[in-house]
């Protein structure tokens, strides 16, 4: 069972207003990210929350995804990365780290992820014209170190310390390199077309 955990715990101070919220495709972008996620062959969707936990739950209602809150979220990206990784249901053998923040997210890029995950079986990364971006899977024997290690550098210190692990795989949208923090980045990539 391959899990998505969706890090939604962000303050979105540089938006200005809670940017999981705001308009996208006639509905959220957070509810855009789970659309996407709950159309690809992913098996179960994970939410963690941080300030607006109660707006973001009554939003996501409706859908058929966990919803965790990471009462730590002002510690950063890391905290909710850990309470996730606690809050996934068991059985869960690899975890693919989204962002509430990337509503441009697609199901074909997901599972394109996740057909190399099943051959490759330890971390998978997308590259677009050679920079990486998000979402990334790992396999569940890296949650003991992710919880307990990386303190100053995130799941970035995953990745730096693991590197013969790694599988870059190639995509053709840009849009893997992108999210939304700022009021610019909201309007730019509303008004610009997918990919």
């Amino acid at each position: 069972m391959i899990c998505a955990m969706v890090l939604g715990g962000g303050k979105s101070e540089r938006m200005g207003t809670q940017k999981l919220l705001l308009p996208w495709a006639q509905k959220t972008v957070i509810e855009q990210v789970v659309d996407q996620l709950l159309a690809s062959r992913i098996d179960q969707v994970l939410v963690v929350t941080g300030q607006d936990h109660d707006r973001l739950q009554a939003v996501l209602s409706s859908y058929p995804v966990a919803v965790a809150y990471n009462d730590r979220y002002e510690h950063g990206m890391l905290s909710s990365v850990r309470c996730g990784l606690t809050a996934l249901p068991e059985g869960c053998q690899a975890v693919m780290v989204a962002l509430g923040d990337q509503p441009s997210l697609t199901s074909r890029t997901v599972n394109q992820l996740l057909d190399h995950f099943r051959t490759h079986g330890k971390i998978v990364v997308p590259v677009h014209q050679g920079k990486r971006g998000h979402p990334l899977i790992f396999s569940s024997v890296y949650i003991p170190s992710i919880q307990t290690q990386f303190d100053q550098m995130g799941l970035r210190g995953l990745l730096q310390t693991r590197e013969q692990d790694i599988l870059e795989v190639s995509v053709e949208s840009a849009d893997i390199l992108w999210d939304l923090d700022t009021p610019e980045d909201y309007q730019r990539h509303r008004e610009a077309p997918p990919g």
